[in-house]
């Protein structure tokens, strides 16, 4: 059984990604930020739920604002920089800087 340290997390912040599964199935967006400790990530415009607020200074009146929840990192996939279709994420050389760079699966090339 693979432990909390044996799993990578293969997406980074600013990703675009397509919601695989839950009440946001299909949805693409852009990563806002990681949890890297739960494996969840938040997705603009994905998973958006109403937190009731208190008045402060930010919001005077308080009242019910609308914002984004987080969704397993399991739920989600990176889209094709090319394609824009789903795809797994791999790692290679590159060639001219001699670094490990992200690969799309699909078509094989480097993601920014």
């Amino acid at each position: 059984m693979k432990t909390k340290a044996d799993i990578k997390i293969k997406l980074k912040k600013g990703d675009l990604v397509k919601v695989l599964a839950g009440n946001s199935r299909g949805r693409e967006g852009k990563i806002l930020d990681i949890d890297t400790d739960r494996y969840r990530a938040f997705v603009e415009g994905v998973n958006i739920v109403h937190k009731h607020t208190k008045p402060n200074q930010k919001t005077p009146k308080g009242g019910i604002v609308k914002k984004e929840a987080s969704v397993h990192i399991s739920n989600l996939m990176l889209l094709d920089p090319t394609g824009g279709a789903p795809t797994r994420i791999g790692r290679a050389l590159d060639e001219k800087t001699g670094r490990l760079v992200r690969i799309s699966k699909k078509s094989g090339e480097a993601i920014k």
